[in-house]
């Protein structure tokens, strides 16, 4: 019950609106590699990522790549004005130094009070952690993306993780194709339904206590 390509681009997108003007955010492999796409032209952020480059643009058209320019995840991107280059030391330090505004990552499972697991699946091959045990209790900001169900259907919302942890309580808000949530000691507060979908499919397919005060109405 895997999610298409159309889904992964709702989430960017919706992702997309999180930032604001003037922050510096990373973004992580996979869905949140998207979110540049979604960003008005010539909009005032500064993306973030941890091989050394601080001004990441949106993906570069099809023959236009720069093998040297790329992202974390070492695909091709494009430069931003005023983009700079530096260490990966020096990265991880505007990291670990709480300098990242926001921080989008891709994830695994998300517990009810905001357990982030997204870097390995026992018995599977790990390619490398990278960033996100810095970036979940680092940046200002955590925003995990991920879609709400498995491929066998199950809920990766959880009411408690059952993969390794990458960080605990550092969820400030979950986005996945059908909804918008954000987790809390009581459970995940369901903070808008996005369309096509229903409350009852999220209510429905949401493993985890879920609750609906302060709902945005579509």
């Amino acid at each position: 019950m895997g999610m298409g390509t159309s889904g992964r681009s709702r989430i960017a997108e919706r992702a997309a609106k999180e930032i604001l003007p003037g922050m510096a955010v990373n973004l992580g492999i996979g869905i949140p590699s998207l979110v540049p796409d979604f960003l008005p032209r010539d909009f005032p952020v500064m993306i973030h990522a941890e091989n050394g480059i601080l001004g990441i643009g949106p993906a570069p058209a099809k023959g236009m790549e720069d093998e040297d320019l790329c992202n974390a995840a070492g695909f091709p991107v494009t430069e931003a004005v005023n983009a700079s280059y530096f260490d990966t030391s020096l990265a991880f330090g505007m990291i670990r130094g709480g300098h990242i505004d926001v921080t989008i990552l891709g994830a695994l499972e998300v517990s009810e009070t905001g357990d982030l697991a997204n870097w390995i699946v026992p018995g599977k091959k790990v390619p490398g952690i990278g960033g996100a045990m810095e970036l979940a209790l680092k940046a200002k900001k955590v925003i995990a993306v991920l879609s709400h169900s498995n491929k066998s259907g199950g809920s990766k919302l959880k009411a408690a993780c059952t993969l390794p942890l990458t960080a605990e309580g550092c969820v400030d808000l979950v986005i996945t194709e059908k909804a918008v949530l954000k987790p809390g000691k009581d459970g995940f507060q369901l903070v808008e339904v996005l369309p096509p979908y229903t409350l009852e499919e999220v209510i429905r397919e949401t493993e985890a206590n879920i609750y609906t005060a302060g709902m945005k109405s579509q």
